[in-house]
């Protein structure tokens, strides 16, 4: 059965897929020294199947890893048993979601382009509920009253005592046009952006329709996730695109350089965080 991906086993698993390469220890070489087959240290590396503590201290041993690092991937290891991370309001998200939860509450950095509609992260209750009571092909799963508090439990990273991440947001016009539920609610989420915009960590910039120069790839939606490596692990990087029914994670160097220009150039183009909060101020006048 397949697991859930969370960022104790993504930074685990590229770690130790580092250590590989570097010590050019083979997997049947790994094996002879956990005792196993070498099936399984291929299903650990490639994330499916959960290590256990030792086998971690084990393969680490095998690679030549440091004692601090080793004592990291240890610890990483340990994580990987912790109950209560998909039970809750948590479990209400599908299990391509729960890769993009995981990962926003490790990340230091998080960017967010969006088109269509306010992301996640900013939606307030009327909004969500909005959204929750459309027509959608795939019906409605869940609870409106569950879906807002899962939503809720999410975006307490943005406020949370510790470890806040920095949030930048680029929204292009129409996310803030197109109308879910009624004029009152956009009103409010308007608002509520504006507020949200206020805080020391988040910046939020709008990217009109009547730009001074045409902008391409306005359309596309992607975050940008930056998660520190603990201790002396490398960090991760991640672009998280999401789809019709299903989302890519993309990690691949190149590829995620490539989304990091595309930010640079959307975010070049949209307006100033104080021209933008003045745009929105305009919008929520409009929606009364």
């Amino acid at each position: 059965m397949a697991i859930t991906k969370t960022v104790p086993l993504l930074m685990l698993s590229n770690e130790l897929n580092r250590l590989k390469a570097e010590s050019k220890v083979s997997n049947p070489e790994a094996a002879q020294h956990l005792g196993c087959a070498a099936t399984k240290i291929n299903r650990i590396l490639t994330m499916t199947s959960k290590p256990t503590v030792g086998d971690v201290k084990l393969l680490a041993e095998k690679y030549g890893a440091s004692p601090e690092l080793t004592d990291v991937l240890v610890d990483l290891a340990r994580n990987l048993g912790r109950k209560g991370d998909w039970t809750g309001y948590r479990a209400l998200y599908p299990g391509w979601l729960r890769m993009l939860i995981s990962l926003e509450q490790y990340s230091g950095r998080i960017r967010i382009v969006q088109s269509e509609i306010i992301p996640g992260l900013l939606q307030t209750e009327g909004y969500v509920r909005a959204l929750h009571e459309a027509p959608t092909p795939f019906g409605n799963t869940s609870n409106v009253d569950d879906a807002v508090r899962a939503r809720r439990e999410r975006q307490e990273i943005i406020t949370r005592d510790d470890n806040r991440p920095m949030l930048s947001f680029v929204l292009s016009e129409s996310s803030l046009r197109r109308v879910f539920g009624s004029k009152d609610v956009m009103r409010e989420q308007m608002e509520h952006l504006l507020d949200t915009s206020r805080l020391a960590n988040v910046q939020l910039q709008v990217l009109p329709f009547a730009n001074a120069s045409p902008v391409t790839h306005a359309s596309v939606q992607f975050a940008l996730l930056h998660v520190p490596g603990p201790g002396i692990a490398a960090p991760l990087n991640f672009v998280y695109v999401e789809q019709y029914d299903d989302a890519r994670y993309l990690d691949d160097q190149a590829r995620v350089e490539a989304y990091e220009q595309l930010w640079g150039h959307l975010q070049a183009a949209a307006l100033g965080p104080v021209e933008s909060a003045d745009f929105i101020g305009k919008v929520a006048e409009e929606y009364k």
